[in-house]
């Protein structure tokens, strides 16, 4: 639909949009295809029970153009070229875009084009936030990723060996050179192999799909290993409770807002190839209901970009 052109407030800066995406949260805020079924019903009162409880424009990233700032505006001008992550405010896909000059927004590394540069921050952002955030992550450490291959995964293998851990990645077998090109140390096609029953223990396992549970993974965990889990019920959050006190194996979960410290650090390694996007398809914004079904079908390799025209 045609909506009018908005208007950067105080210290807001107006983005002319040239590259967004669509993603496992917007699928998430569109019709809940990823959030599991104890949850539901608080999805529903966050978002709308019969329906959306306001009309919004998803998109949880964007890159474009500064083209002009509101009044107060101080980290940005009109003509930079940036990157931003703005969550469930959404607004990603459309031509124009406010966002706040302190929100999750930062410059677009110069090596990185358009399509390349918006790929990285909703997958880098919340594999940063359970890897080092949650997770805690170290050097040396054995960490076992279930689904290595999309947006998150494919961020979390690269992030997890800049911190120098040792990194199992699990995907299917279609994707196993893909994700051994990132540079994990060994994949598992779980079609073939249940990681579950080869006797190989993990500090950490973080599980992006919600493939399996805390329970089933505790002869997978070492003594003091923490489970990841980026998909929740309800007795996922009764057992992270139970699991903080005190020491031995817990659960830990969460939702990785967008955060501009985070996106900082990720721009930043982006910028010095140590981060790269992995792109699935590229789509114009016309296909943007294809775009969705393509996602919703939970195969994606990497990031799906939409390309914005004007």
């Amino acid at each position: 639909m045609e909506v009018d052109k908005p208007a950067p407030k105080d210290n807001e800066v107006l983005i002319k949009i040239h590259a967004t995406t669509v993603s496992s949260g917007d699928c998430n805020q569109r019709n809940f295809t990823f959030v599991s079924k104890s949850m539901l019903p608080i999805a529903k009162l966050v978002f709308g029970i019969g329906k959306p409880w306001k009309r919004r424009i998803l998109g949880t990233e964007l890159a474009g153009e500064v083209e002009r700032t509101g009044k107060g505006v101080k980290r940005f001008k009109a003509g930079d070229r940036v990157v931003a992550s703005t969550g469930m405010a959404g607004g990603g896909h459309a031509q124009y875009a406010c966002l706040p000059e302190n929100g999750a927004l930062t410059i677009k590394p110069d090596s990185l084009n358009w399509e390349e540069a918006v790929a990285i921050p909703f997958g880098a952002n919340t594999a940063l936030y359970f890897l080092r955030d949650l997770g805690k992550i170290q050097a040396g450490q054995e960490l076992l990723i279930i689904g290595a291959s999309g947006s998150i995964g494919t961020a979390a293998v690269q992030l997890a060996k800049h911190f120098g851990a040792t990194v199992t990645g699990v995907c299917s077998g279609a994707n196993v050179e893909m994700v051994k090109s990132l540079g994990v140390d060994k994949v598992i096609d779980y079609t073939k192999e249940d990681f579950t029953k080869n006797g190989q223990t993990y500090d950490l396992i973080f599980d992006i799909v919600g493939a399996t549970t805390f329970d089933r993974c505790q002869n997978s965990l070492k003594p003091n290993g923490v489970f990841l889990a980026c998909i929740m019920g309800l007795n996922d959050v009764v057992r992270i409770l139970w699991t903080s006190i005190g020491a031995g194996k817990k659960i830990k979960g969460g939702v990785a807002m967008e955060n501009l410290e985070r996106i900082t650090f990720i721009a930043e390694l982006a910028k010095a190839g140590k981060l790269k996007p992995v792109i699935d398809r590229r789509y114009l914004l016309e296909q943007i209901a294809d775009a969705f079904k393509h996602v919703e079908q939970g195969h994606k390799k990497g990031t799906v970009v939409i390309t914005v025209a004007h």
